[in-house]
């Protein structure tokens, strides 16, 4: 015969703390699935987000607030896959709003280009611990990326063009192109973005790593590195577009 005890700790409603505010663990399948949607919203911008923002900068910021609220509203859904859609959607909404914002207005300041990127860094660190962690690590992976991508344009002087670059019309600009090119060819050039090749390559495996051998079976570990191998690939087709037809790059 039970208890009174017993019967009383079973009619209270159960007490949540901050570990059972995440989300059900995924399934392997979902996992991946994660990780793929990941990659494809970071390809996404390439071909929406960057002819958007040069004809209507502004309308393509509000989007971003669709997205967020879109986000928003599957983040708080029961269904644990609809939440996790959701949580990515929001960390995704970030880095449009960034991008927009940047490629809209500023794109001619490359030092403005991280702190712009940067925006949402203190609600994505906040949120690591709670039911946006999925959306937050994309957001973060997406800002690594791109902080060292700035910095490898830095070390081999790529950045200094940039400014001109951005402002030339098309048939001046080609020729600053072809000067960015030579400057990469150089060795040491070529030494620093096999380096920074490397180093991107190398985290995005830790933290694929890092997702397998977690035993809660999170996927924001998986989510975070299909982000980071999506960005480098993006990159290196971003600079390759960039010399070979600069108008298809979006930068003039």
């Amino acid at each position: 015969m039970s208890s009174g005890l017993i019967k009383a700790a079973a009619l209270d409603p159960p007490r949540l703390n901050g570990a059972e505010l995440l989300l059900p663990i995924p399934k392997a399948g979902e996992e991946v699935i994660l990780s793929r949607g990941a990659a494809a919203l970071v390809v996404l911008p390439v071909f929406l987000q960057a002819p958007w923002v040069r004809l209507h900068p502004f309308s393509a910021g509000l989007f971003s607030f669709l997205l967020l609220g879109v986000g928003i509203l599957l983040g708080m859904r029961v269904e644990p896959a609809k939440a996790r859609w959701g949580a990515l959607l929001v960390g995704f909404s970030g880095s449009w709003l960034a991008g927009t914002l940047f490629w809209g207005w500023l794109r001619a300041h490359p030092l403005l280009h991280l702190p712009i990127e940067a925006l949402a860094l203190p609600l994505a660190l906040t949120g690591l611990q709670g039911r946006w962690r999925l959306g937050c690590s994309f957001y973060l992976a997406s800002l690594v990326g791109t902080t060292l991508t700035d910095l490898a344009m830095a070390l081999t002087g790529v950045m200094r063009l940039w400014p001109a670059v951005v402002e030339a019309p098309i048939e001046e600009a080609q020729p600053l192109l072809q000067q960015a090119a030579l400057t990469l060819s150089r060795p040491t050039s070529l030494a620093i973005l096999l380096a920074f090749t490397g180093l991107i390559l190398l985290i995005a495996r830790t933290l694929r790593r890092r997702g397998r051998l977690c035993p809660s079976g999170d996927a924001s570990w998986g989510v975070a590195s299909a982000v980071l191998i999506t960005t480098l690939m993006i990159d290196g087709l971003f600079l390759l577009t960039a010399l070979i037809q600069p108008r298809f790059s979006g930068l003039i």
